[in-house]
């Protein structure tokens, strides 16, 4: 197939542009670079510099492409935080722009979308481990983002046709040798803490040591990027088979923010310390995922599922890659 992946110069995005590549599948990128980096970008994709807020651009995207069989859709603003600053980033601009990647991919005659949606749908989970039909309750403006959006592939599926799956995950996380996480800012967990193994940090902050769990951290899920990336190509692959799906994405196991931080210590050899700060507005204490459905109906099985391999991946391409892509 040749899939349009939207975000594909990102973490995320770039990873499973190129493990989409390396089973076989063509791949266009579409990405404004905003947090993309064209040097994550495989070089046997198409890579096409634009935003999806500008619907000219998409419209010759999808005439130059007419042969896109699906998309992978990544680009959008991500940081819980940020969207309790700035709401209509997430709730104007992440809506909009899908949106307008809908309109564009419809009227192309495109059947398949795969959405990069979110863990934080479920602010107020019902059970845990998550599973996929439990209650949405968004945990913040980019939560609710998500699931505006989750609803307009329901209306398009119901008016144009459209199958779709919906692949809300936990916190991505581990790197590949050839690409790795690098934002600016950089607001992830694992990240930041080995940039303090670095010395480019002087610590770690820990936001909040007083949820109710047993070490007052935080709990997640932690998935690794290439897992992700397998679920997102066998999601697009069975589509057509099993019609749209909803799955959550998850080893099943949580570990919390001193977890990390002391596995972290572990595998870099480095003391990190630490601080502790107030926590930050729409953090739920405790997010795991079940996994059961898409395991079951596709048989996805996480490669990385050991939280030590995963920081050790990450470790790695840090220490060969300091600097990110050469900021």
């Amino acid at each position: 197939m040749k899939i349009l992946v939207t975000g594909g110069a990102g973490y995320i995005g770039s990873v499973t542009t190129a493990e989409l590549i390396a089973a076989g599948h063509q791949a266009v990128v579409v990405d404004n670079l905003y947090q993309g980096h064209v040097a994550a970008v495989p070089p046997e994709a198409t890579f096409i510099q634009a935003d999806l807020a500008d619907r000219e651009a998409l419209a010759r995207l999808f005439t130059e492409h007419a042969d896109i069989d699906g998309v992978m859709h990544f680009a959008s603003y991500t940081l819980v935080g940020e969207s309790m600053q700035k709401p209509l980033l997430y709730l104007r601009d992440n809506l909009v722009n899908a949106a307008n990647l809908l309109e564009a991919a419809t009227a192309a005659g495109v059947r398949r979308f795969i959405l990069s949606s979110t863990a934080n749908l479920f602010d107020e989970p019902e059970t845990m481990p998550i599973e996929p039909d439990n209650k949405i309750v968004p945990g913040s403006p980019y939560g609710e983002s998500k699931f505006f959006i989750e609803r307009l592939l329901h209306w398009f599926e119901q008016i144009y046709g459209l199958k779709y799956a919906c692949l809300r995950y936990f916190n991505a996380c581990g790197d590949t040798p050839g690409r790795g996480e690098d934002h600016d800012p950089e607001t992830h967990i694992i990240p930041l803490i080995l940039q303090v193994a670095l010395g480019q940090r002087p610590h770690f902050t820990v936001f909040g040591d007083d949820y109710p769990t047993p070490d007052g951290t935080c709990i997640r899920d932690y998935v690794h990027v290439v897992d992700l990336a397998s679920a997102h190509i066998l999601a697009m692959e069975a589509l057509d088979r099993l019609g749209s799906r909803k799955y959550n994405l998850g080893n099943g196991n949580g570990f919390s923010v001193m977890e990390v931080l002391e596995m972290c210590r572990k595998v870099t050899g480095h003391p990190i310390p630490h601080v502790v700060g107030p926590r930050r507005p729409g953090d739920p204490a405790t997010l795991i995922a079940s996994s059961t459905s898409i395991r079951r109906e596709l048989g996805w099985q996480p490669r990385y599922a050991d939280l030590e391999a995963i920081i050790r991946s990450a470790w790695e391409w840090h220490q060969s890659h300091p600097h990110g892509y050469g900021r």
